[in-house]
């Protein structure tokens, strides 16, 4: 249905009229619309690549479009170039925060205004009108505190009544649950239902359909840079909307049955003991050849911190981690991986590429013997390891030498998975594998790890989603830093979450 289709009402308070958007022979937007009603929570899903990182850079007056219109209220955007006007009419909580980490949470909420319109500062008249900014809409943090020591879910509530102070009353949540645990995750809920009985409304981004259909009222699908539908949510089944996403239907949760791992080798990784005191205690477990086990809980479980410590990122003060019967003896990240532990990052961005470099420089860094002799490249060997991985992965790229930044969030994930492969480890330990990717990208990935583990190898997946774990043999459940429950195959989603909640 298109703009002009829709009964006429109220004026929304945020509108795309037939916008459209090149980067030279790229299409990124193709004559779209979008319609978001006052006092709602809109949804806006796609695969990655599919314009919705485009559309929001124009809605927020980044980047302007070639063709269309856009409008706040009835009336046409400001200039590109009043930048305060746009702050008036909307602001982006990105999943990357916008938190200046050296400056205190008073400073961030008035960044660039701490004068309050006077010349010289006043700390005090600052503080206060910070004060009076955050209990006015309930964000339960201290002006003082240095912002880098806000966890993920308070620093966006910061963000939020940062914009807020702008006067603005539309705001556009990208991936806001990317890095929270399930009770945060029940908080900002909480809160985006309040703040839109106080007249503030939401365009919400995600991959995590359970959650669209949970906090929004209506939902707009792009795919491959156009409109495809908007519709309430209450009308528009799963199965549909995968359909609508991806052009044809697709189940997360079907899989083809893995064959059972072999039985009576002697485990590819093995941890007992493993102990970091104030993150997790005594942690004792075995991965066996072709074997997926899940290491599963909360934002403050551990799981994330254990697998950190397998790999080499952080130091354990007890316990000990063998590869292949081999103790580790070394630290570091490349200790793990001269051991034959193959490592995917929570964090592509900060992690797991070097935007600068292609995509064949990515693909390959863990492995810059096998490109050449005496310190060399050879860029042909390169590129041939790069189009096998591009081959296997579906790497959707123009090339090896694309710069790997120009890539949707999906396919860089799929570069990084790639680099993790490329030495052909006998472990592999992959942190939320598929967060921040669409479903047909998170569909291919979890396929890489079911392959990757009928090849023999040990697989390691700490994560709290839920489609990350399906495919493992065992799920392991951290609590506070301590073991709980062991679930074998053929868990019950509410009895997995219910344990990750410290419920059981």
């Amino acid at each position: 249905m298109t703009l002009a289709q829709q009964v006429s009402g109220p004026e929304p308070v945020a509108e795309a009229i037939g916008v459209s958007k090149r980067f030279g022979r790229t299409v990124a937007l193709n004559r779209v619309d979008l319609r978001v009603e006052a006092g709602r929570t809109h949804a806006l899903v796609g695969r990655n690549g599919a314009g919705k990182s485009t559309l929001v850079s124009i809605l927020t007056g980044l980047t302007a479009p070639d063709e269309g219109l856009v409008r706040f209220q009835g009336s046409p955007a400001p200039a590109p170039a009043d930048r305060d006007a746009w702050r008036a009419r909307v602001a982006c909580v990105y999943q990357h925060s916008t938190i200046i980490p050296d400056l205190s949470v008073a400073e961030n909420l008035f960044v660039n205004r701490q004068g309050l319109g006077r010349p010289v500062v006043s700390w005090r008249a600052l503080r206060a009108r910070a004060r009076e900014l955050l209990d006015t809409w309930s964000v339960p943090v201290d002006v003082e505190t240095p912002a880098r020591e806000l966890s993920v879910e308070h620093r966006q509530l910061v963000e939020i009544a940062r914009a807020l102070s702008h006067g603005a009353r539309f705001i556009i949540l990208d991936e806001p649950t990317a890095q929270l645990d399930g009770a945060a995750i029940a908080r900002l809920f909480a809160r985006i239902r309040d703040l839109q009985e106080h007249g503030v409304t939401f365009l919400y981004i995600s991959h995590h359909l359970d959650e669209t259909y949970e906090i929004c009222s209506d939902i707009t699908v792009f795919r491959d840079a156009r409109h495809i539908l908007t519709a309430p949510a209450v009308e528009l089944g799963t199965p549909e909307l995968i359909a609508a996403m991806t052009g044809d239907a697709i189940s997360l949760e079907a899989a083809a049955p893995r064959r059972s791992p072999p039985r009576g080798d002697a485990p590819a990784l093995r941890v007992r003991g493993l102990t970091r005191p104030g993150e997790f205690d005594d942690i004792t477990f075995e991965v066996g050849r072709g074997e997926i086990v899940g290491l599963a809980g909360g934002g403050s479980s551990g799981r994330n911190e254990v697998a950190e410590t397998i790999v080499g990122l952080r130091r354990a003060v007890g316990g000990s981690v063998e590869v292949s019967g081999v103790p580790l003896r070394r630290r570091g990240v490349r200790a793990g991986r001269d051991a034959g532990i193959g490592f995917v990052p929570r964090d592509r961005h900060d992690e797991g590429l070097v935007p600068e470099m292609s995509v064949a420089d990515n693909a390959t860094l863990t492995v810059p013997r096998r490109l050449g002799r005496f310190g060399v490249i050879v860029r042909s060997t390169r590129d041939a390891l790069a189009r096998k991985a591009i081959d296997e992965l579906g790497i959707k790229t123009d090339g090896p030498g694309q710069a790997v930044a120009e890539l949707s969030g999906g396919n860089q994930q799929k570069v990084v998975f790639a680099r993790a492969l490329a030495t052909d480890p006998a472990v592999l330990v992959l942190i939320a594998p598929t967060a921040g990717v669409d479903v047909r990208s998170k569909q291919t990935l979890r396929e890489a790890v079911r392959d990757t583990a009928d090849r023999g190898t040990a697989v390691l997946v700490a994560s709290d989603e839920l489609d990350d774990l399906r495919d493992c043999d065992r799920v392991l459940v951290l609590v506070q830093g301590t073991g709980t429950a062991t679930f074998d195959k053929g868990w019950d989603d509410r009895e997995l979450v219910a344990a990750m909640e410290g419920m059981l």
